[in-house]
C-alpha cells in the first residue's frame, strides 16, 4: 500500500518577508539547511513512506531543485524525491503535487513545509489510521483559549471550546478520495486545508492526536522557534572488527613485530604482533566502529598502512582522529562494548586497566565502556595461537544531516 507525501513549499511567505530579509519561509535555514528539508527527513524516517513530492514556487523551482539535488547527494534520505511547481492557491499547489505522484500510490499525506517540527510518531498516527481503513485523517489539538465570533467590533457569539479543535498537518487521504474531492470542489471553492475539500464532498474526516511542538512558522515572532530548535538526533550503531597475526621468530614477516597493546595498555609477556602501526587490535576495531556510526569508511581508508607516516604510530592517535571526524558529523557516543578473542595471552587480568584507558581516550565514564575476553575453544586462527581478534560495538546519538568538511588522515 504505497504511501507518498506532498510537501508544500510553494508559499510566498508575505507575513514573514520583512523579518526574514525577503527570504521565503520554506527556504529559511534550520540546522544549516532549508526549512523544508527538516520535514522531508522526518517523512523519510517513516518506513511506510515510499517517496516525497516537494512543491516549490515556479519562479524558484530551478534553483530549489539544484539545492535539493545537492542535499540528497550529501544526505540521501532513502526515499524517492521529486519536485513539482506550485500554483496561485494552496489547493492549486496540492493539485500539482498530486499530479506528480506515481500510479502505484494509494495514500497521500499533505504537509506544510512551514511546520518543520512534525516527527515520525505524529506522522505514524496518521498513517496507521489510513491503513486501518480510514479514508481521511487529520491531526488535531484541543483548543485551550475561549473563541468568540466578532461582528462590527462586538462579540456576536461565544463557541463551546470543548467542541473545537486546532488542525495540523500532515493530513492523510486515500488518494482516489482526495482527487474526487478536488474535482467536486471545482475552481471556485477555496479552502485553507485539504480536509475541507473532503468535508465539502460529504465524506467523513477522522481525527488523531496532534503534537503541541508541531508549530507553524507564520509570523515574525515564530522565527524564535527556529533559533531555539535543537537538531534532530537519531540512534546509531557502529560495528568494528580487526585481526592481527602473531610474530613467529622463526619466520620473520614483511611487517615489523610490535609489543602487544590492547586499548593502549601494554600486555607484558604476550606474543608480539605483526603490524605497520603499533598493532593495537582492540583500538583498530574501535576506530572502525566509531567510523561506522557516521558512515565514515574504515581505518584502512583513513590511515593506510602504505603511508610511512603511520609507521609504529600509536593507535590512540587513530582513535582521536576518528572521534574528530565523528563529532564533526554530530555523533555523541553513549556506550562502547569491546571483546578480545584469543587463546593466548590471558586477557581477564587486564580488562579493567584496558577499560580505564579506553574510557579516557573517548572522554567517557567507565560505566559507558565494557571490556571482555573470550577464546575460540582451540578452534581456528586464534585457537591455534596464531593471532588475536577484536570486536567493537559503539552506540550513540547522531544529529541528523551532519557531515564533515574534511577527512582526517588525508
Amino acid at each position: 500500500m504505497s504511501v507518498w507525501t506532498v510537501l508544500l513549499a510553494a508559499g510566498s511567505g508575505t507575513r514573514l518577508a520583512s523579518a526574514a530579509g525577503g527570504v521565503k519561509k520554506q527556504f529559511l535555514r534550520l540546522d544549516g539547511r532549508p526549512l523544508y528539508w527538516r520535514s522531508l527527513r522526518a517523512f523519510a524516517r517513516c518506513p511506510e513512506v515510499a517517496g516525497v513530492v516537494v512543491v516549490f514556487p515556479p519562479a524558484d523551482l530551478a534553483a530549489a531543485q539544484e539545492e535539493l539535488d545537492a542535499l540528497r547527494a550529501r544526505e540521501d534520505p532513502g526515499v524517492a524525491v521529486v519536485t513539482a511547481p506550485g500554483g496561485v492557491r494552496r489547493q492549486d499547489s496540492v493539485a500539482s503535487g498530486l499530479a506528480a505522484l506515481p500510479r502505484t500510490c494509494r495514500f497521500v499525506l499533505v504537509h506544510d513545509a512551514a511546520r518543520p517540527f512534525a516527527d515520525p510518531p505524529l506522522i505514524g498516527r496518521v498513517i496507521d489510521a489510513l491503513l486501518a481503513g480510514k479514508k481521511a485523517v487529520i491531526p488535531v489539538l484541543p483548543v485551550t483559549d475561549t473563541i468568540k465570533e466578532m461582528s462590527g467590533g462586538v462579540v456576536a457569539r461565544t463557541f463551546d471550546r470543548s467542541a473545537l479543535a486546532a488542525v495540523q498537518t500532515p493530513q492523510g487521504f486515500e488518494l482516489s478520495l482526495l482527487r474526487q474531492a478536488f474535482a467536486h470542489a471545482g475552481e471556485d471553492f477555496d479552502v485553507t486545508d485539504d480536509a475541507s475539500l473532503v468535508e465539502h464532498f460529504g465524506q467523513d474526516v477522522t481525527t488523531v492526536a496532534g503534537a503541541p511542538e508541531n508549530r507553524k512558522i507564520t509570523n515574525p515572532e515564530d522565527l524564535a522557534l527556529l533559533a531555539a530548535s535543537p537538531a534532530v538526533a537519531v540512534p546509531v550503531v557502529g560495528y568494528g572488527y580487526d585481526v592481527h597475526r602473531y610474530a613467529d621468530p622463526a619466520r620473520p614477516g614483511k611487517q615489523p613485530a610490535r609489543p602487544m597493546k590492547l586499548g593502549g595498555y601494554p600486555i607484558l609477556g604476550a606474543p608480539e604482533v605483526l603490524a605497520h602501526s603499533d598493532g593495537d587490535v582492540l583500538l583498530h576495531a574501535l576506530v572502525d566502529a566509531i567510523l561506522g556510526c557516521v558512515a565514515g569508511g574504515d581505518i584502512g581508508a583513513l590511515f593506510p598502512d602504505s603511508n610511512p607516516d603511520f609507521d609504529n604510530m600509536a593507535s590512540g592517535v587513530f582513535v582521536s582522529e576518528a572521534l574528530l571526524l565523528a563529532k564533526s558529523r554530530g555523533l555523541a557516543i553513549s556506550h562502547v562494548d569491546l571483546t578480545v578473542i584469543c587463546q593466548i595471552p590471558r586477557i581477564g587480568p587486564h580488562t579493567q586497566a584496558i577499560r580505564v584507558n579506553v574510557a579516557a581516550l573517548l572522554g567517557l565514564d567507565r560505566s559507558q565502556v565494557n571490556v571482555k575476553a573470550t577464546t575460540e575453544e582451540g578452534l581456528g586462527f586464534t585457537g591455534e595461537k596464531k593471532g588475536i581478534k577484536a570486536v567493537a560495538l559503539v552506540t550513540g546519538w547522531r544529529q541528523a544531516g551532519q557531515d564533515a568538511a574534511a577527512t582526517p588522515g588525508s
